[in-house]
């Protein structure tokens, strides 16, 4: 680690209406002829608030970092079909414009497929309202909404590339964008169900303009599977087993050596623990990767926040989900503070780059607002007539193919089913519930369905009373083999006494600002009673004197649900745990008053606690 490498001069904003970008050349990179390491760290616009974006970009030059790499999720660019969205956070050319400004470069990952923890790994729900639909192949249907969103996406991307290039058909068409490298899809190793498509996914690229060196990335077990010809392989891991850089070598010979993801922690799974990863054996490994000559990427370097219902889950031997920070016990923590990992490696790279770093802005205070209290409520049985239209359908329709947002379905939240039954008795799921159902008659609660409880006991009662589901989609799978089976809602028929219901009214509770900002003026609101049990909206007001600052709510004594903050979706408690605050941003609040709505399932407290300091639940290392 001896040698120094001094980039001072290697910069996006220094080195504009350069010709060369990024090459490969006897095992080493080469930046505008140069030899270059990346000494990179990923973060992701979509994560973290927009008006925090530079302080985490100028946290990665303080940490002696040269490069931002980032995720692009098409699920959040094309919520609905033929409709996009590159505005506010989701204002890509601004945050790569922004990393160059701050003389970062980029290694894009534009997917489309992302995985990241992220719902359906980054692709758009309405997908899979093709009953024969293969993700990630060259099935007609997938390639050809690819193909509408790269014509989109790629048009920002490609004047934002490093290199210089002369179009036959056009004047001379200068870059100097921060762009270095772009990923060819992502650890399509691990998944390999068509052989033709990592071909098609780089032709894509390519055809649109793409001119960087182009990666693919893989695990070890996934390196071989993963390759496409012309792209540079990298590999993803955290224990640096004996042998594996130089695996690299048997994959392909005499190119650079790049680790695309090295995990600096871990992300969780609501029931388990909060995973952590040791700070001196991350850093000693990091140390001995670059002893090897590699270049490294930090996964994460700065994990942030799945705010809304976009985590993602898994399915291994049982469904988990994801919760809904991505702390990820990184580098920086979801705030955005320093860990030990942060100057244990600032010392690390200081020392290879022989150079001194740029000081570590200094860190926002966090506001610990004290208790609130939500002293209105509205049952959600009385929201049902004012403020949702119900779709009329002889069979249960899944999430996906319901037809709404311009025949886009609905993508996330929560759907109601509403049918009408005479007796009781024996109430079967046949494991059609996505993922996880309340069910009632008429408005009491009698219990619920999910992969693992798959029946229940209806009382008996006179007459004919309304049987409902109440289903949420706790976040699609995003890794794995089981892509194409993600559909969300009740996904096939429920049985009682042994015969299908059918004649349904489906609400859909995609909980979207349209529909919150209705919430706001309906008639029914009243004051919480002493004892009260969901399905139900809860209201209270936040008042800040002063500029707003980063606070953390915490739960207690609510059960589960989603928080809206003046609108904006927080993501989703659950007292089982880890994660006990979620994350609300100074940027989201505003001076004076602040709105709080509660959407509780079950349980409800009469207060939340504003508090400065978050609690991601009982540790775990990581083995």
């Amino acid at each position: 680690l001896s040698s120094r490498f001094n980039w001072s001069e290697l910069i996006p904003l220094r080195l504009w209406g350069r010709t060369l970008g990024l090459q490969t050349e006897n095992s080493q990179f080469l930046l505008e002829g140069m030899p270059f390491r990346i000494f990179g760290g990923s973060m992701h616009y979509f994560r973290v608030p927009r008006e925090y974006w530079e302080d985490r970009m100028l946290k990665m030059k303080a940490c002696g970092l040269n490069t931002l790499t980032t995720y692009v999720p098409w699920n959040l660019h094309e919520q609905e079909r033929g409709k996009f969205d590159f505005s506010q956070n989701l204002d890509l050319e601004a945050f790569l414009s922004l990393a160059a400004k701050n003389g970062l470069w980029v290694i894009l990952r534009p997917g489309p497929y992302i995985c990241s923890e992220w719902d359906l790994g980054g692709l758009p729900s309405w997908l899979l309202q093709d009953p024969e639909m293969q993700l990630r192949t060259t099935y007609k249907g997938f390639t050809e909404a690819v193909d509408a969103y790269f014509d989109h996406l790629m048009p920002i991307v490609v004047p934002l590339q490093a290199s210089t290039i002369h179009y036959p058909s056009r004047p001379q068409y200068k870059k100097g964008g921060p762009i270095i490298a772009v990923q060819v899809e992502n650890e399509y190793g691990s998944y390999a169900k068509d052989p033709n498509y990592m071909t098609y996914v780089k032709m894509a690229l390519l055809n649109r303009g793409i001119v960087e060196l182009l990666m693919t990335s893989d695990n070890k077990n996934g390196l071989s599977f993963g390759l496409v010809e012309g792209a540079l392989a990298t590999v993803n891991f955290q224990k640096l087993e004996p042998g594996l850089l130089k695996y690299l070598d048997t994959v392909q010979r005499g190119q650079p050596k790049m680790v695309m993801e090295y995990w600096t922690g871990w992300f969780d799974n609501w029931g388990g623990p909060h995973y952590v990863f040791d700070a001196d054996e991350m850093v000693n490994t990091v140390a001995s990767i670059l002893k090897l000559g590699a270049s490294i990427n930090l996964y994460m370097f700065h994990g942030g926040t799945n705010f809304g219902f976009m985590n993602g889950a898994l399915e291994a031997d049982e469904y988990k989900s994801d919760v809904t920070s991505y702390d990820y016990d990184a580098v920086l923590t979801e705030a955005g503070d320093y860990t030990s990992k942060f100057f244990k490696l600032r010392q690390l790279f200081s020392m290879i780059i022989g150079q001194p770093l740029p000081l570590p802005p200094v860190i926002e205070s966090k506001a610990s607002y004290g208790a609130i209290l939500l002293h209105q409520y509205i049952s959600l049985w009385d929201v049902l007539p004012s403020l949702l239209q119900p779709i009329k359908s002889e069979f249960p329709i899944n999430m996906e193919n319901l037809h709404l947002n311009d025949s886009s379905g609905q993508s996330y939240g929560y759907v109601l089913y509403e049918t009408v039954i005479f007796g009781g008795g024996h109430l079967h799921s046949r494991d059609h519930v996505r993922d996880r159902a309340q069910v009632f008659v008429n408005t009491m609660y009698v219990g619920e369905l999910d992969y693992n409880t798959v029946e229940l006991s209806l009382p008996e009662g006179q007459g004919f009373r309304q049987l409902r589901l109440l289903v949420e989609n706790r976040g699609r799978v995003n890794y794995g083999l089981a892509l194409n089976e993600q559909r969300k809602g009740l996904i096939g028929d429920v049985f009682l006494n042994k015969t299908p219901l059918m004649n349904f009214k489906i609400y859909s509770l995609e909980m979207k600002p349209g529909f919150m900002k209705s919430l706001r003026h309906i008639a029914g609101w009243s004051a919480v009673p002493d004892y009260f049990v969901g399905p139900a909206f809860f209201r209270g007001r936040l008042w800040i004197e002063h500029q707003p600052q980063d606070t953390f709510l915490k739960l207690q004594g609510w059960e589960k649900g989603v928080v809206f903050v003046n609108g904006q979706n927080l993501g989703r408690y659950w007292k089982i745990g880890p994660q006990e605050t979620l994350y609300l941003p100074g940027p989201w609040l505003w001076k004076g008053s602040n709105e709080i709505v509660i959407f509780e399932e079950r349980t409800a407290g009469r207060i939340i606690q504003s508090v400065d300091i978050p609690y991601l639940g009982r540790t775990q290392y990581v083995d």
